[in-house]
């Protein structure tokens, strides 16, 4: 465990974020200053860190009262000594008299070494500063590199707005990085050399790196959020290739901007159909698709998909993956659409489309033709409260060799070809999800219930209910994680689901395989589920 000594002449505010984070475990031991009435005394005593004050008197020389601090430090384990706005410079006898020190400076070094870094960058009209933590060497601000954190100068900024952003969006970033680095022992300092050079072990996977570098830029700020009391707004990935609904035209200029919600599901039914190479269609509502299909034609594929749940469908989002022709609009202008994405349209399909005034034509690139980076393909980020996860995109979906046949019954041609259609789709559905599939069309869908066989029970209601094309009889069953109990085979038996497509690894698959045997239903076991959750 790396313990830490602190020296600060004020507040102390790194230093305390420090102690309150116990970055890579470390702990704060003790803070000295050189003034009693700093205010990181009685901060620091109420965290239970041991403080001391060792003023220098006027007439006292600095190296004098660098012994006695020197001395007071002698008293603890430490491994590392941390300054924060300690403004004293420190001699080479001291350094090289205690473990490595370092500093946070206000600026992204070398640029704008020294005191009022701030007030330099605003007079210099920079538009990036930051901050860096550095070995402190008898040079001041001149030490090597440990760690260094960006943020934007705005237009507005003042040297108190800007302080403020340094110290809370980079400082605080970067300064409990450094402390991890020496806590995992990735940092080597050779002090053979003058001045000393450091050398740091880092892992920068291009999937995860140890330190994210994020930019995109506003391309326009929305009318509001998810709700209407929420504000909000949309940003570019400027480097991404592959076709997208943030940087796609609004062919039809007299219809109202998208909304949030709008790119939200323009972009997951553009993911959707972009899982097909037949031509596709797929309605979405709320990021769920309300049908999917594809079919020798679009016009036939947008049909079916719109089938599967016409009144879930109404006020939704299409996605087309080829060009849109007359047909295919004039079939989706017979219902109440918000917005139709498609990588291309006919001049009749656009003259139709704009009839409607409330409908927003997004046109994307060439679905065939994108480049997509592997970064790009395969993660996927969502954000936390004092953090964000990171994941690959899951791309995968079972080729006839990863299908596990374990029931006696095997599945006909027809109803592997129908499994793996329906696999693509269950990929997009939320957790717990069931796909209903006949063909390659849907025909219901059972999504975001917190019991499998809840969703079981959804999907079959959809089918009987609302799909134009029947109900769920003769239809395939997939399952985007496996059966806990057999509950939802005897639930589609029932239904006369007459295949099932599912992980398997579940305790009872057993049961779950005997149920189907005891109805005559074959399944199959993908191996690894689909689970989404957002």
């Amino acid at each position: 465990m790396l313990t830490i000594a602190g020296l600060a002449s004020n507040h102390g505010r790194n230093l305390l974020h420090i102690a309150d984070q116990s970055p890579g475990d470390a702990t704060v031991e003790v803070i000295l200053t050189n003034d009693a009435d700093a205010p990181v005394l009685d901060a620091a005593s109420a965290r239970e860190v041991q403080t001391g004050v060792i003023e220098r008197p006027d007439k006292q020389s600095r190296e004098k009262h660098e012994e006695r601090i020197l001395d007071a430090l002698g008293q603890y384990d430490i491994d590392i000594i941390c300054l924060d706005g300690y403004m004293r410079v420190l001699t080479e006898r001291f350094i090289e008299s205690t473990p490595p020190v370092l500093n946070v400076h206000p600026s992204l070094l070398p640029a704008f070494p020294g005191l009022n870094a701030h007030e330099r960058v605003l007079e210099a009209d920079v538009r990036v500063t930051g901050c860096t933590v550095h070995l402190v060497t008898e040079a001041v601000d001149d030490g090597p590199i440990i760690t260094q954190e960006s943020v934007p100068v705005r237009t507005y900024d003042d040297p108190s707005t800007l302080k403020q952003r340094v110290r809370t969006t980079a400082e605080f970033i970067a300064y409990p990085r450094a402390i991890r680095l020496f806590s995992h022992d990735k940092v080597t300092i050779d002090h053979s050399k003058t001045p000393p050079t450091v050398s740091i072990e880092i892992d920068d996977a291009d999937q995860f790196p140890e330190k994210r570098h994020i930019s995109s830029d506003r391309v326009d700020a929305l009318r509001y959020g998810e709700n209407p009391h929420q504000s909000a707004a949309v940003y570019a990935d400027m480097t991404a290739s592959e076709p997208s609904v943030v940087r796609a035209p609004q062919l039809n200029h007299g219809a109202k901007a998208l909304s949030y919600n709008n790119y939200n599901d323009a972009d997951a039914a553009l993911r959707l159909v972009q899982e097909f190479k037949k031509p596709a269609a797929a309605v979405i509502k709320h990021t769920n698709p309300a049908g999917c299909a594809t079919a020798e034609t679009l016009t036939d594929a947008y049909a079916d998909a719109l089938a599967t749940d016409p009144m879930s469908a109404f006020g939704g989002i299409v996605a087309l993956n080829r060009t849109c022709d007359a047909a295919t609009a004039g079939a989706i202008i017979e219902s109440f659409k918000e917005v139709v994405v498609a990588p291309g349209y006919t001049d009749n399909a656009i003259d139709m489309l704009r009839e409607r005034e409330d409908l927003r034509v997004l046109e994307v690139d060439s679905i065939d033709e994108s480049e997509k980076t592997s970064d790009q393909q395969s993660i996927i980020s969502k954000p936390l409260i004092g953090g964000r996860l990171l994941q690959e995109q899951d791309t995968w979906a079972p080729s006839r060799d990863d299908l596990e046949v374990v029931t006696s019954v095997e599945p006909t041609e027809e109803q592997l070809t129908t499994m793996e259609f329906a696999w693509r789709v269950l990929k997009h559905v939320k957790s717990n999800g069931i796909i209903l599939a006949d063909g390659t069309e849907t025909v219901g869908i059972g999504m975001g219930q917190v019991s499998r066989v809840d969703a079981v029970r959804l999907a079959v209601m959809k089918a009987t209910e609302h799909a134009e094309d029947g109900g769920p009889a003769g239809s395939i069953m997939a399952s985007d994680a496996f059966f806990p109990f057999p509950d939802g085979v005897e639930t589609a038996a029932d239904a006369d689901i007459e295949a099932v497509i599912q992980p398997g690894g579940s305790v009872n698959d057993d049961e779950v395989i005997a149920a189907c045997e005891e109805h005559d239903i074959p399944m199959v076991f993908t191996g690894r589920r689909c689970f989404r959750h957002d």
